[in-house]
């Protein structure tokens, strides 16, 4: 039932209106180990199905006697956020992240703003799926809901608290995805005294992520180019994520982030745990730059949850994603956007550089990535293979020490994903092709 973020599915199909009320009845329950009378944040993006979902599920909270706060249209991690200034006992997001509009998906958080672990996920879906019987109180019992019309304007002031940030004289331009980032992003980097202009800022409940946002910057990066903006800033539908786009119109990703804002914190004296957390996805040139400052890596699974637990076993402060998902856990617990826009633009201020130049000294080794489609039942057979496992520790020797191979399989499709990085780009390209071929040969349909 819980994916790597929560419940996914296509809304009113895979996520009913139906399981949207025996989450919120089995959350609550789970979540506020029984207390009496436990108050729970809701939000959700503007996708169409969001009014239906959110009534549903603050309907399941109710009926066990939880009292919900809507916050209505907010961003993913404003929820996490407001967790802990409302001092509530747990909170939900409804949304889809970064999928199309048809989809949506429903996120729990902790009192203290963390998404939830396997073990509580798992005994929430063993509450649904054995029909356990849970309070139902009547009368003056029930649970009753609270509309905070005010959250996004709570939120934003926390915000403006986190960083001292005078943005006068710079020019940004913003790609909202259609997504809880309209109404949060203009209004914040406007009153930071920043020259705004928004793109796709006009949710209308089916047009999220539609072309536009983190995963599809391209207007973003015309409109940068055409408008001699300083840069821009691209959220995702829920706005947990960030890809920025330099003055020239270049894409900076959630690597590049971390180099430069990990060389930031290191020299302010605030990277705690003297290293940066990212995935085995993560380029090697992340690596090699951090390296050159001083600073250590830690690369985990595929994931922000994963993320988040080695910087919560490290000590570390700052991990992230190169899809631009970055954690910093000094102001919040999981990844946020614009904070993220926050700390980047931070970042630049103390260089006194273009984003292009102070993005640049990331070296981006080429990467290659090819899926491979297998038999299911044949997914992990790759680890005991030796004719596959021999091949790639070949394909490491011939690169050299400069470069490295990763064989992984898809958590969620009959795939197995090939990786290759290296400093001369056929080589790597002639590698990635090699082992695709060989994967399929031995273990597709």
């Amino acid at each position: 039932m819980f994916g790597t973020d929560g419940v996914r599915g296509v809304a009113n199909a895979d996520l009913s209106v139906e399981l949207a009320l025996k989450l919120g009845q089995a959350g609550a329950q789970v979540l506020t180990s029984g207390a009496h009378r436990p108050t729970v944040v809701v939000g959700r993006d503007p996708r169409a199905s969001g009014d239906m979902l959110s009534a549903a599920l603050i309907a399941g909270l109710c009926s066990v006697g939880a009292r919900a706060i809507d916050l209505g249209v907010i961003t993913t991690p404003a929820v996490a956020m407001l967790v802990r200034d409302y001092k509530a006992d747990a909170g939900v997001m409804i949304s889809a992240s970064h999928n199309p509009a048809a989809d949506n998906g429903i996120k729990f958080f902790n009192k203290d703003g963390y998404k939830l672990s396997d073990a509580l996920e798992d005994e929430i879906e063993r509450i649904i799926r054995s029909g356990e019987e849970l309070p139902r109180p009547i009368g003056g019992e029930l649970g009753r809901v609270e509309r905070d019309d005010n959250a996004v304007r709570r939120y934003i002031d926390l915000l403006k608290g986190k960083l001292s940030l005078d943005l006068r004289g710079l020019r940004l331009v913003l790609d909202c995805a259609n997504g809880s980032a309209s109404a949060v992003a203009p209004t914040l980097f406007r009153e930071l005294g920043a020259d705004v202009t928004a793109l796709h800022a006009e949710p209308d409940g089916l047009n999220i992520n539609d072309r536009c946002g983190s995963t599809h910057p391209e207007s973003l990066c015309a409109a940068v180019k055409e408008l001699g903006a300083d840069l821009g800033l691209a959220f995702d539908g829920d706005a947990d994520r960030l890809i920025a786009v330099d003055e020239k119109g270049g894409i900076v990703d959630g690597d590049h982030m971390l180099a430069a804002c990990g060389a930031h914190l290191h020299r302010q004296g605030r990277l705690a745990g003297g290293a940066v957390v990212a995935t085995v996805m993560s380029n090697m040139g992340l690596e090699l730059a951090l390296k050159k400052q001083g600073i250590g890596m830690e690369r985990t699974a595929v994931g922000d949850r994963y993320v988040l637990e080695r910087m919560l076993e490290t000590g570390c402060v700052l991990g992230g994603e190169q899809s631009g998902h970055v954690i910093f856990l000094e102001h919040n617990t999981t990844g946020d956007g614009i904070l993220t826009a926050m700390q980047l633009l931070s970042t630049l201020q103390e260089s006194g550089r273009t984003l292009s130049a102070l993005a640049g000294e990331m070296e981006v080794l080429p990467q290659v990535l090819m899926n491979v489609r297998v038999q299911p039942e044949k997914k992990q057979l790759f680890q005991s293979d030796r004719a596959l496992v021999q091949a790639v520790a070949d394909a490491e020797t011939r690169l050299n020490g400069e470069g490295r191979v990763l064989v992984r399989p898809s958590g969620t499709e009959p795939l197995i994903r090939v990786m290759v990085e290296g400093r001369d780009g056929e080589k790597t390209e002639r590698i990635a092709a090699e082992l695709a071929a060989l994967l399929e040969e031995r273990l597709g349909k």
